[in-house]
């Protein structure tokens, strides 16, 4: 049995201003990648609910900041904790308008730099291919915001385990810091035999038990 239990998992509220915030604060963990880079499809997985955010194969499915309430349990001592799962606009190519792509930046870096209750940000990045450009961007800037990043190197299924450990050891070169934390996962590997999500949930509710 993993160590974290996820109790409840639900779809709480969209939003593209502060205003549309959860009136009732939790500790909020955020999710950002580059469009179709697994983000949803790791959500479902992480909380073992088959559509709990809604996957596509067109880039720029998701065009708000989704929040899920999410409730877990320490197997080990029966404590709870909530928090928010945070689901934001992918960067880079969508399916959608400049003019869009550009109004997505701008919520999405409002509420990264003003929220108070985001404990770290997993940025997901594609194990399979060099980080891009924009995979860089990105992280530079939550860097320079001094807004701890949790690296998940998605689509870990895809490829030798020989080859998972290369290309970590890349993406911790491009992105420029060595001791860089990065978690492979794979979205459809069975929860119970999903180490790599039991990695994540221990990192959650670690996070969750520092003062906010």
């Amino acid at each position: 049995m993993n160590r974290i239990q996820i109790l409840r998992a639900e779809f709480l509220i969209s939003a593209v201003n502060s205003q549309n915030y959860p009136s009732e604060k939790f500790p909020e963990i955020a999710f950002i990648g580059r469009s179709n880079v697994g983000k949803s499809s790791l959500i479902n997985s992480l909380t073992n609910r088959k559509n709990l955010a809604h996957t596509s194969q067109n880039p720029g499915k998701t065009q708000t900041i989704n929040f899920f309430k999410i409730e877990i349990k320490n197997s080990e001592n029966d404590d709870r904790q909530n928090f928010y799962l945070v689901d934001l606009p992918g960067y880079g190519y969508a399916k959608t308008s400049k003019v869009n792509r550009t109004e997505w930046a701008k919520f999405i870096a409002e509420y990264l730099t003003k929220s108070p209750q985001i404990k770290f940000v997993c940025q997901l990045i594609d194990i399979r291919h060099p980080p891009t450009k924009d995979d860089i961007a990105k992280f530079k800037w939550l860097v320079e915001h001094e807004i701890p990043v949790l690296i998940i190197a998605t689509k870990s299924d895809k490829i030798s385990r020989n080859q998972i450990q290369k290309s970590i050891s890349q993406i911790k070169n491009d992105l420029g810091i060595q001791e860089l934390s990065v978690i492979p996962y794979s979205s459809i590997t069975p929860a119970e035999k999903n180490e790599s999500r039991s990695d994540l949930l221990d990192v959650i509710y670690d996070s969750l038990l520092e003062s906010v």
